[in-house]
């Protein structure tokens, strides 16, 4: 993420959206009134307004209401509601943030890079490559995070439906009847003839401490999109540093091609999120996807881990001469090394899932914790959050089976170059299927255990209540005697009486004793009785 090296974003700029310390976000409005963001701009509303903000508007107007939030997007300069914790540096500084990296892809096999850091470059470079006529090459821009003037100049120079953009502003999961920021789903038969789509994975990285961890979720913050880092907080004595955790990072990535001319070669728009610097990938991220060269080769450099967009880059640029020719057949081609990079990310999330349910099932296992609650009920605590995640995290990776890799109707597509890979995300599916039931068997045991626990509480429990019980048995007729004698206020006469206190005490409560301890048998044989003395009547 590139920016002004003498701009200094403000503290409150930091802070996360749908947090308490945020506050209500519908304050811009919500989906059923009119947008407040013009209203809270006032003048500076028009700051930076051009012809793709104007065909927004117009669409917002006229039966495209959803738009709207594209257009608020464009205004504040990242996602609306953080409009009031922006100062005027920091929405000019996100308006402004441009890295693109455009690749000139030649079918002889030649990819040059051309970069991309302000408004005025991307600007020349779109102009110079819009409506090539030569048809053997294919211009690919790359986007890390978006802003008003990357939409504005990539939105108007190669008309770009409005849809593909806001399709990448969020990290909603699930949303409220009130939330303007809304994606409902298209229908199929309209679907597919976008040519775009999204794909949504989710980054697992680790962190030392819980400061690493804040200054991870305020990179976050940082996004023109939005990002958020959901802590798991499953950390474990022995296994895992004092105060380390890990981090889920919701990401996206989303790929565009325009419609194309008799003899005009193929324009792309592969946007990506920014990548977090705190931290680690991991275990070290996903592993390569190429095999290790001969031992009598050379060595090449690996791609860069520690930035997303750099790596996405390298591995595009290792398309093969045969995969460049056939992008003027099917350009999601473009996509297909990105999808690998998705697909890695998913499978590094099920081995970490696998890891934590592991560690629960070690944990039920220790009888020390069984004998403790707060010790089940964390463990409960922590089972429950993966048993919500799993079905949302099939739901995304059978999204990207079902419109991004089975999808066979794109664009000017005449073959589909990533059914390949199906094979690899139905794995993934049943992955996430087969976690998400030992999940729900390890919740029974865990309840099961709870509830034996619980048990053997009540048993010792109630032994305790007999002690006192025979206690009471005791003493009761004891004092029952005691308050008996004492009713004669001649006290040099309880001498002689001393021994009639024993002798009609201590009968009293050897008879208590039996009736305790007998008074089921007894009970049970009154029942008997009862019950043969009916029989016996009623014949």
């Amino acid at each position: 993420m590139v920016e002004h090296a003498a701009y200094r974003p403000s503290r409150q700029s930091r802070i996360t959206l749908h947090t308490d310390e945020a506050g209500d976000p519908y304050y811009i409005g919500d989906i059923y009134e009119k947008s407040k963001v013009a209203q809270l701009l006032g003048s500076e509303a028009e700051e930076g307004r051009g012809y793709y903000l104007d065909y927004l508007d117009a669409l917002s107007r006229n039966g495209w209401p959803r738009v709207r939030y594209l257009a608020d997007f464009m205004r504040v300069t990242t996602a609306p509601p953080k409009l009031r914790f922006l100062t005027v540096a920091d929405r000019r500084e996100r308006a402004s943030r441009i890295n693109v990296a455009m690749l000139e892809i030649h079918s002889n096999g030649e990819i040059q890079r051309h970069n991309c850091s302000s408004a005025a470059d991307l600007t020349r470079l779109v102009t110079k490559t819009t409506g090539s006529f030569d048809g053997s090459i294919t211009h690919l821009y790359i986007v890390e995070d978006l802003s008003r003037d990357v939409i504005e100049i990539l939105g108007w120079a190669l008309d770009v439906h409005p849809s593909f953009f806001t399709g990448h502003l969020s990290d909603y999961m699930w949303f409220n009847t009130r939330d303007p920021w809304v994606e409902l789903s298209d229908l199929d038969i309209v679907s597919r003839t976008r040519p775009y789509f999204h794909a949504r994975y989710v980054q697992t990285r680790y962190f030392r401490s819980s400061r690493d961890l804040e200054r991870a979720r305020q990179e976050a913050a940082g996004f023109n999109v939005l990002r958020r880092l959901d802590r798991d907080g499953n950390w474990v004595p022995g296994a895992d540093i004092p105060g380390s955790d890990v981090g889920l990072v919701r990401s996206r990535m989303s790929f565009w091609t325009g419609a194309r001319k008799k003899g005009e070669g193929v324009v792309g728009i592969l946007l990506l999120d920014p990548s977090i610097k705190s931290g680690f990938p991991i275990w070290g991220g996903y592993r390569q996807f190429s095999n290790a060269p001969s031992v009598h080769a050379p060595v090449e450099p690996s791609p860069p881990r520690t930035s997303g967009f750099e790596g996405t880059i390298y591995w595009i640029s290792q398309l093969s001469n045969q995969e460049i020719r056939s992008i003027s057949r099917d350009p999601r081609i473009l996509f297909r090394k990105p999808l690998f990079i998705v697909c890695a990310e998913w499978l590094t999330l099920i081995r970490y899932a696998t890891t934590r349910l592991t560690q629960l099932e070690w944990e039920l296992e220790n009888p020390d914790l069984r004998q403790e609650a707060e010790g089940l009920n964390i463990t409960l605590s922590k089972l429950h959050s993966w048993r919500r995640r799993f079905p949302i995290f099939k739901t995304l990776v059978s999204e990207i089976l079902s419109n991004v890799i089975n999808r066979h109707a794109f664009a000017s597509a005449t073959e589909n170059n990533l059914h390949d890979l199906a094979r690899d995300f139905e794995i993934l599916l049943a992955d996430l299927d087969g976690l998400h039931t030992r999940a729900e068997r390890i919740m029974s045991v865990v309840t099961a255990v709870m509830s034996i626990e619980e048990s053997k509480k009540a048993y010792q429990h109630n032994l305790s209540l007999a002690r006192i019980t025979y206690l009471a048995v005791i003493f009761v007729p004891l004092a029952f005697v005691s308050s008996l004698f004492s009713m004669n206020d001649d006290i040099s006469r309880l001498g002689t009486t001393f021994w009639i206190y024993f002798a009609v005490a201590i009968p009293l409560t050897l008879l208590a004793l039996l009736v305790t301890r007998f008074s089921g048998a007894v009970n049970d044989g009154l029942e008997r009785a009862a019950r043969r003395y009916r029989q016996h009547s009623h014949q």
